[in-house]
């Protein structure tokens, strides 16, 4: 079976029936608030010192090669660091970490003050309280209006909390309901 991509037009932002998109910041925050989403804190080691950030976006790309999909702002401060490593790993946080997932998302300080951890296969740190980690090495990164497409290459993983998912739906965290 061959596969067809789609010419994704002019560079322009306007699409080829010619009409602007008109969405509003604010209308767009919301409206994809209605999506659920886990959350994580994506890590790595930047000079000996651990690095880390919170973020929502992180999917599975592919089985085969095994890839997963975060994206990080353009304006992070953390991912750099990150990405000069070349390796991280998506920390994927349980239903009681609430905390910790806004102590990764300040800009800057001492995130890992407190915090237990060990390194993984590739060095990035392993948070030890996570529901489940992957362990990646960066495989591609793209640009994408104000963050990064990041793809990586899965090079271990592996699940062991008990507890549910902590989530994140129009603004607020949450869990499961039992």
């Amino acid at each position: 079976m061959e596969m067809v991509t789609a010419d994704p037009g002019p560079a322009s932002g306007v699409p080829r029936d010619g009409i602007a998109p008109t969405v509003d910041v604010g209308t767009m925050r919301s409206v994809l608030g209605h999506f659920c989403t886990g959350v994580a804190v994506i890590t790595g080691i930047d000079g000996g010192e651990p690095v880390g950030m919170t973020v929502q976006s992180l999917v599975s790309a592919s089985l085969e090669p095994p890839l997963i999909l975060v994206c990080p702002q353009r304006t992070s401060t953390s991912w750099p660091r990150i990405a000069r490593g070349g390796v991280f790993c998506a920390n994927i946080l349980n239903s009681a970490q609430h905390a910790l997932s806004l102590k990764f998302a300040k800009s800057g300080g001492p995130k890992f003050d407190g915090v237990p951890w060990r390194p993984g296969r590739t060095g990035a740190p392993i948070l030890e309280s996570a529901l489940a980690h992957i362990e990646c090495d960066v495989h591609s990164v793209h640009e994408a209006g104000d963050h990064f497409i990041v793809l990586g290459r899965v090079v271990d993983l592996a699940a062991g909390g008990t507890d549910g998912p902590l989530l994140f739906y129009r603004g607020a965290f949450g869990a499961l309901a039992s």
